[in-house]
């Protein structure tokens, strides 16, 4: 298991020190125990707008001192590397319970977010005004309610309106904040740095190019691991029906082999993960796209189907139903053959990134499997 000896060193510094971030703890801890939606074109725009091309976070580093401009610059110049966003953090107490807080800027995040929180005009309308935006986990965890405002107790004491929920791409982090309140609250400057790998790269020969970097006080977290380990604990609904699979992971598995035989799953846990974050954000986007794999609802009329043995109307927002619909509409565009995947992934979002995005955390999904 990897020491939690560095953090426990910076909490032990200054006040300030004491707001370090604790995300990389909360990944290896558990770790260790182990565009535009379908139907709809990708679409660009002016600052504000969602971004043209997302990044999926595969890595993140953190040094307890804080990530230096020369590691940084060293980082972003290592082979494999696609691209780098640091970013302060600290865990803090919200609402009287601990949180892990990532201050970030939000026009730089925002590409580094699932396609429904990105394509979400009002969550970086109100990050970049100050309020709190939290994952749905945490906000139901920390009793967060949508237009109230919170106290948050950092290096120094504050009350924070709160925004409300959506996915994250950082499993671990609760929340965010802009680098105006982050630094107000104190969080450490730079205290990680999440990497995106280019498709063709390895991540563990990334890993420990990076570590390389860092030395030996920082760490380096899989990511990609970790949302595997998330989407195996996930459950898709409340009630499961008698015969359909209960957690994410085994929905995706389950629903290529029943309704795509020939596509792996992975390509669907990738699709479900850069769409929604696994469900975390059901929409509507800002295309009017729905459900954990972000249908258009034009879309679905055409595609989607009861999953399971399901009866009734089919249900965009139910993952039994999405899943499967978005296997269906796949294989038809010829994903069940390795030959034609690329231009099926293409007909599910119409954007060479995004095809180049899918197949890369496929890849690493299969590499990753539990």
């Amino acid at each position: 298991m990897l020491s939690l000896a560095p953090w426990r060193a910076a909490v032990a510094g200054s006040p300030r020190r004491a707001a370090q971030l604790a995300v990389v703890v909360a990944a290896c801890a558990a770790l260790t125990a182990l565009a535009a939606p379908p139907g709809a074109a990708a679409t660009g725009g002016p600052a504000g707008a969602s971004p043209r091309q997302l990044f999926v976070p595969d890595l993140i580093a953190a040094v307890p001192s804080g990530i230096s401009a020369a590691q940084l610059a060293k980082i972003t110049k290592l082979h494999g590397v696609q691209a780098v966003l640091p970013v302060d953090g600290g865990k803090v107490k919200v609402n009287g319970k601990s949180a892990n807080v990532l201050g970030v800027s939000p026009q730089a995040f925002r590409s580094w977010t699932p396609l429904s929180t990105a394509g979400s005009a009002a969550v970086w309308s109100d990050l970049g005004q100050g309020q709190l935006v939290s994952t749905g986990a945490a906000a139901r965890r920390l009793r967060l309610s949508t237009g109230k405002s919170y106290p948050v107790s950092a290096a120094v004491l504050a009350r924070v309106p709160f925004a409300g929920a959506t996915a994250l791409s950082v499993t671990g982090a609760d929340a965010i904040v802009n680098l105006t309140r982050s630094e107000q609250l104190g969080l450490a400057k730079n205290f990680a740095v999440l990497i995106s790998i280019a498709p063709s790269a390895g991540l563990p020969a990334v890993m420990a190019r990076v570590k390389s970097v860092i030395g030996k006080g920082g760490q380096v977290v899989n990511l990609v691991s970790y949302s595997l380990v998330t989407a195996s604990k996930n459950p898709v609904a409340t009630i499961i029906p008698a015969g359909a699979p209960a957690n994410y992971l085994n929905l995706f598995k389950e629903s290529a082999a029943t309704y795509c035989p020939g596509l792996s799953w992975t390509v669907l846990a990738a699709i479900g993960q850069i769409e929604s974050g696994d469900g975390a954000n059901d929409g509507p986007s800002s295309a009017g796209a729905l459900g954990p794999m972000q249908f258009i609802p034009a879309t679905w009329a055409e595609w989607g189907i009861d999953g399971f043995g399901q009866t009734g109307k089919p249900d965009i927002m139910n993952p039994l139903d999405a899943v499967p619909s978005a296997a269906r509409l796949l294989c038809a565009a010829g994903a069940w053959n390795p030959a034609t995947l690329s231009q099926a992934i293409f007909a599910y979002n119409h954007a060479n990134w995004y095809v180049a995005e899918v197949l890369a955390l496929a890849s690493e999904y299969a590499k990753n499997s539990p």
